[in-house]
């Protein structure tokens, strides 16, 4: 069968497995809904937390910013990774034994206030959709090339399906779908690194296959540095990032992960706090898998990009090229009419432009393996995309209707009523996520580093200081939120879509990316809530119990939901 076939047979059985599973594990109550019961065992909850933050940045588009940037590209792979480590340790347990659906319904409860609530509303809703906007256009590059159609039809095909199986299972199907979807993401994001580094090295572990040695006795690293100096680009191994920025970026991208609510709710589904830990434990290793998988799949995939078509005749480029090219996703320009492809560093006479969002996915076509393999990555992309962006819409439903209509504007609604507007919320959030899918401020893997920046920015000094201050109260707390999340968004209109006068990369304060900004906001944050909450009374004695009880051990891996 050709690449279309394969594709659509692969990508049918994956999206019929997943309907199957939203229609076994439909959601019978809000409780459901919310977080699947709280019955999930360890080992699948750590298998879907794996796919709920592997997102389309991790499957689709790390490995391309790796593959175009180096060394630099490298800020991305510590940070979420670092910053997974930080929630498992530093979070989790605890959220875990307060008990509550969702972070705005800790952050309501914790500092005692509805507006401290409906502020965590607000920025729960802003981080979500700014990160579903990366997912839903993974979806569409995904469907844009490997079923032919444009990447906006892509867009509404994936939102389809996220509506089908989020608005009727909620929390209990998105967690069935989301370990079916782990499975098929990483099974596809390996089959090709194993076959790549074994065809360039000898060698089918991909990691030993990055430090190895070609066929021709060179070390792979050293064939990639040679290729950058000849087309001018910086050595693959070498940064030129700032030190400052790559420190805040890294920040950024830690702390944010730490504050992201889709995954924190992950651990409210499990039954006790010991559970909690063993999931984070197991979602741990489950993401080691792909991410020291993704900086090897980067030097494979750049190394056979470079030899194919750096100073080749266009008309002699392999039919992957052409197809990727009717996506608008790679484009030629002859400038010097000579018919060869002037892929170089110098912008006035480079002649070829990549997204660098479809490198992996184009990984396994360039480096002409099987049509079947192909048709798998597509299905792992998918899986990928589709399986944060559930989360993340769950997120968004959650806080309309739990956290707006049940905590504050109709406290005595039913059941069955909340469940409806649950569903609603869902509803309106795929629409909306779907126009951000179609008009995204940017490359999925930038999209969703700003979502970070933005949870850092707001959620993480606000939840750190509700564990670990007792004295940090409600108007320290919202001043913090209010602040952090308005520089933040500040910063990402001015330098990322111009507004506020605009600005170059000259203009950044301190020197650091909008990537990075989180760090400098979640600072600010923590400043400005420290500081408004000594001037303020201290929380009732009932809220200071309260957090004393969260933080100690003793009998809490019997806890459960309240």
């Amino acid at each position: 069968m050709d690449v279309q076939s394969w594709t659509f047979t692969l990508v049918g059985i994956t999206f019929a497995m997943y309907i199957i599973i939203a229609i076994w594990s439909r959601a019978s109550s809000t409780n459901d809904f919310y977080v699947a019961g709280g019955g999930v065992s360890p080992l699948a909850n750590g298998m879907a937390t794996a796919a709920d933050w592997m997102s389309a940045a991790s499957f689709i588009s790390m490995a391309g910013l790796i593959s175009f940037m180096g060394y630099d590209g490298a800020v991305y792979l510590m940070g979420w990774t670092g910053g997974y480590v930080l929630l498992a340790l530093l979070l989790a347990p605890y959220l875990r034994k307060f008990g509550k659906y969702t972070v705005p319904d800790f952050i309501g409860d914790r500092y005692y206030s509805n507006i401290a609530r409906t502020v965590a509303v607000i920025c729960a809703i802003i981080v979500s959709f700014t990160y579903v906007a990366g997912q839903m256009r993974g979806v569409g590059v995904v469907f844009a090339r490997f079923l032919e159609v444009p990447v906006n039809t892509g867009v509404f095909i994936g939102m389809i399906i996220v509506l089908f199986y989020a608005t009727l299972g909620g929390m209990k199907g998105i967690t069935y779908t989301q370990v079916a979807q782990y499975c098929i993401l990483i099974f596809a994001f390996m089959v090709p690194a194993f076959f790549i580094s074994f065809q360039l090295t000898g060698n089918i572990i991909p990691q030993v296959g990055f430090g190895g040695t070609l066929s021709d006795g060179t070390y792979l690293l050293d064939k990639l540095d040679g290729l950058h100096k000849e087309l001018g680009f910086a050595e693959y191994t070498s940064g030129s990032k700032s030190m400052i920025d790559v420190f805040a970026i890294t920040f950024a991208l830690m702390v944010g992960t730490a504050g992201l609510p889709h995954v924190i709710v992950r651990f409210f589904t499990v039954s006790k706090v010991r559970d909690a830990r063993m999931s984070a434990g197991w979602a741990l290793i489950f993401i080691a898998i792909l991410y020291t998988t993704a900086p090897a799949i980067a030097a494979f995939a750049r190394t056979n990009l470079i030899e194919t078509v750096a100073e080749k005749n266009y008309s002699q480029m392999p039919q992957w090229f052409s197809n990727w090219e009717k996506t608008g996703l790679i484009s030629f320009e002859d400038k010097n009419k000579d018919g060869k492809i002037q892929y170089v560093a110098d912008p006035n006479k480079n002649e070829l432009t990549i997204d660098r969002d479809i490198m992996v996915l184009a990984n396994p076509e360039i480096a002409k393996l099987p049509n079947w393999v192909v048709g798998l990555v597509a299905a792992g992309g998918l899986a990928a995309a589709l399986s944060t962006a559930a989360g993340l819409l769950l997120v968004i439903s959650a806080s309309i209707s739990h956290d707006l209509i049940k905590k504050q504007i109709k406290p005595d609604i039913s059941e069955k009523s909340e469940l409806v507007w649950a569903r609603i919320g869902a509803v309106i959030a795929v629409c909306i996520a779907g126009y951000f899918g179609i008009n995204p401020p940017g490359f999925v893997a930038a999209v969703v580093a700003l979502a970070f920046g933005l949870a850092a920015a707001s959620f993480f000094p606000a939840i750190i200081l509700g564990i670990f201050d007792k004295r940090m109260n409600k108007e320290g707390a919202i001043a913090g939120m209010v602040i952090g999340i308005l520089l933040m968004l500040f910063y990402m209109m001015k330098y990322k879509l111009g507004l506020f006068g605009g600005g170059t990369k000259d203009d950044w304060w301190f020197g650091i990316s909008p990537e990075g900004f989180g760090t400098v906001a979640m600072v600010v944050n923590f400043v400005i809530s420290f500081t408004i909450s000594r001037f303020y009374p201290a929380p009732p004695e009932e809220v200071q119990e309260m957090v004393e009880s969260i933080r100690y051990p003793r009998g809490a891996g019997d806890a459960t939901h309240s």
